[in-house]
Formats: structure tokens, C-alpha cells, sequence
């Protein structure tokens, strides 16, 4: 293709994406009430503990509209993923080599359940750090919680958590790419194990001892899992080197 066929090409792909992603987007508002309604839980669950109770406050007469919007935006580009990741990866795909397909493949097919499994864990300890973090309050004050502010904090908790699960994944991309041995990423463990606390700790309240250890135990094993698959496809590597070297070696004869 010229440069002016790719340009159209990835025109008519962006439209398509963004018609599904406003499609998404109406099947996200229809979905708000149900979603507010389960970010809610933790709050619910705490008001009933409390003896001065707790509760979402909406602050200004447009932000439950305001909130409406933003929800249905995040829930709509999660509904249209499976349309915009084919545009994405039907535009790169002609561009690539068989094996650099394999390897984009497989990274995104390991990349959305470990992402959306890294969302879940945040949702699972969303309950217990709402809960910690409100007990340094007397009991007997309400505790009122923004509207908006709530809403950002549990997203950004989730998406946090989901892209920090799979990292490990880009590090085994980088590996049988070539750019990254094995080797070195297991040099790196002492860091990888202070980096990992350091985001359990900021992700999560720093008194809470269980959630940290909740979130870092699960993102070290996929760390060190990381690590032995690069080990094992370095090791692969090796082998199939070195069967080369030997059917490609001269005979006596043949060497000067």
C-alpha cells in the first residue's frame, strides 16, 4: 500500500472504533444504575457498622449527570474492546512478520484476562480498604464521601491493579523478542520484590498490612512465573542456535 491507502485505511478503522465505543457507551449509561449500585457495596456494608453511619454525597445538582458520563465512557470502551483490539490489530497485522504475529497474539491474549483479573483483585479489596481507611474516623461521626472522588478512586484502583498484572506479560514479549534475557530479569528480582511493595503500598492504605500482602503476593508469583517462562524460551533459544551452528559447520575437509 502507499502511504495515502494506510492513511485511509486507518481512517475507516478509527471510525469504526469510535462508532463502537459510542454504542458501547449507550449500553454503559443503561448499565450506570446497576454499576453505582455495586460500588455502593463497601459503603453500604460500613454504614451498617458504624454508628454514625456512612453515605455517597452528591455535592452540585450536575454531578450525578457528570458521573453518569464518565462511568458510561469507561464501561463503553471495556464493551467495544473486542472491536477496537480487532481494527488495532487488523491495521498492524500485514506490517508484522509471521513470528512478531505470534508473539502480538499471544501477548494480547494473555494481556486481557490477566488485565481484567487485576481489576477484579482491586474491586476485592476495595471493601477492606474503604473500611481501614474510614476507621481512623470516631465512630460516632458520619463518614461522607464525595461522589465523584469516590468514583475516581475505585477506578483508578482497578485500572491500577489491571495494568500492573500485566506487566509481567510485556517482560515475556520483550524476552522472545530478543530485547530482554531471562537472565537479566531475574538479576532484577530485589528490585522487582521493592517496586511491587511500593505499589502495594501506595495502591492501598499503607496501615493495612493484608491488603498489601493480598496484592503482592499475586502480581510477585506472576513476576517469578514471568522469569521461568523467559528462562525456559532463552534455554529453547540456545538449543535451536546451536543445532544451527552444527548443521551449518564445515567439514574437515572444507575448513581452511
Amino acid at each position: 500500500m502507499r502511504l495515502g491507502e494506510h492513511l485511509v485505511e486507518f481512517r475507516n478503522r478509527l471510525v469504526v472504533s469510535i462508532i463502537a465505543i459510542v454504542l458501547g457507551m449507550v449500553g454503559g449509561f443503561l448499565l450506570s444504575g446497576q454499576v453505582l449500585d455495586l460500588i455502593r457495596v463497601p459503603v453500604t456494608l460500613l454504614d451498617a457498622g458504624r454508628s454514625g453511619g456512612a453515605s455517597i454525597n452528591f455535592s452540585n445538582i450536575t454531578q450525578a449527570f457528570d458521573i453518569r458520563l464518565q462511568m458510561s465512557l469507561a464501561l463503553g470502551i471495556v464493551l467495544s474492546s473486542p472491536v477496537w483490539l480487532y481494527e488495532i490489530w487488523m491495521f498492524l497485522m500485514p506490517g508484522l512478520k509471521k513470528s512478531e504475529r505470534a508473539y502480538a497474539l499471544g501477548f494480547v491474549g494473555a494481556a486481557i484476562p490477566l488485565f481484567l483479573a487485576g481489576c477484579f483483585t482491586g474491586w476485592t479489596l476495595l471493601p477492606r480498604i474503604v473500611e481501614v481507611m474510614v476507621s481512623f474516623a470516631p465512630s460516632e461521626d458520619t463518614a461522607f464521601f464525595d461522589a465523584k472522588y469516590y468514583y475516581t478512586f475505585v477506578l483508578q484502583l482497578c485500572l491500577a491493579v489491571g495494568v500492573a498484572y500485566v506487566m509481567p506479560v510485556l517482560l515475556v514479549l520483550l524476552n522472545f523478542a530478543g530485547i530482554l534475557a531471562g537472565r537479566t530479569i531475574l538479576h532484577g528480582w530485589r528490585w522487582a520484590i521493592v517496586l511491587v511493595a511500593v505499589f502495594a503500598a501506595v495502591a492501598t492504605p499503607a496501615a493495612d498490612i493484608v491488603s498489601m500482602l493480598l496484592l503482592m503476593v499475586p502480581m510477585l508469583v506472576l513476576y517469578f512465573l514471568a522469569v521461568g517462562i523467559a528462562l525456559l524460551n532463552d534455554r529453547r533459544r540456545a538449543k535451536r542456535l546451536a543445532k544451527l551452528e552444527r548443521e551449518f559447520e564445515p567439514y574437515p575437509e572444507e575448513r581452511p
